[in-house]
């Protein structure tokens, strides 16, 4: 019987994580494994999954499960505790343990990407679960950050509407950590002020498909630098496929 490792979300048509596991197994001669994609309508259907695949080693959590899979899980390591969302779910011992990757496979590649560490200020679009691991990683360089969200959800988080030249000007550091241009609707972007971005701007899309989206599209024409989160994908998948063989 092989060993089966998969990804838990919905609408994974588009995952990447199914063809780059395929093509490690066979590019390192991993033998009898295979990944899934395992596209469930509700997260009530977890048991059920569990159920019906004996043979799983490790499970990958996608939106829009990263923090509703919590409660099935019978432990939570700490970090992943602490930003509230997981994207790796370990088999041990019959215990289902779950981590964090993302954190790790975001900052490896922002500090390949950013280095403006001193005195910087970020905003972190979103507040799902892959912003929480972005603003994990940022706490832990000591990159001082601003959420923002289409809804005033407190006041400590900023609106689009209320992203003045002053906020503009005063961050380096702008990460689309939302779902916002991703293939099928990459024409759409986040609602910031693009004509306010210069060449000082750094634009980071957790997005990867497209390769660039609109968002990173807008923020070139301005000058600003722009990476989008494939690398950061490849880090966090060789990141679990680590915590699944630890």
């Amino acid at each position: 019987m092989k060993n089966e490792y998969g990804l838990v979300g919905y609408k994974l048509s588009h995952s990447f994580s199914q063809k780059y596991f395929t093509e490690k197994f066979a590019a390192d001669g991993i033998q009898n494994s295979v990944y899934h994609l395992f596209e469930l309508d509700d997260i009530e259907q977890f048991p059920q999954l569990l159920q019906a695949h004996p043979n799983l080693r490790g499970l990958n959590v996608t939106i829009p499960y990263k923090e509703v899979v919590i409660p099935f899980l019978d432990e939570v390591e700490p970090a992943a505790a602490r930003i509230g969302a997981i994207n790796v779910v370990k088999f041990e011992n019959g215990r289902l343990i779950g981590y964090n990757s993302d954190y790790q496979g975001f900052m490896q590649s922002l500090q390949n990407f950013y280095h403006c560490y001193s005195q910087s200020q970020a905003l972190v679009l979103g507040t799902g679960g892959a912003a929480k691991a972005v603003m994990a990683a940022l706490e832990y360089l000591n990159i001082a950050y601003r959420v923002v969200s289409r809804e005033k959800r407190s006041p400590h988080v900023l609106t689009y509407d209320e992203l003045s030249p002053s906020v503009m000007s005063a961050v380096s550091l702008i990460i689309n950590a939302s779902p916002v241009g991703t293939y099928p609707k990459q024409e759409e972007a986040p609602a910031i002020p693009y004509h306010l971005l210069s060449a000082h701007h750094y634009l980071y899309d957790l997005v990867y498909n497209p390769a660039e989206t609109l968002f990173l599209k807008k923020g070139k024409e301005m000058g600003a630098r722009t990476i989008n989160g494939y690398e950061m994908l490849c880090l966090q998948a060789e990141v679990a496929w680590q915590i699944w063989n630890s």
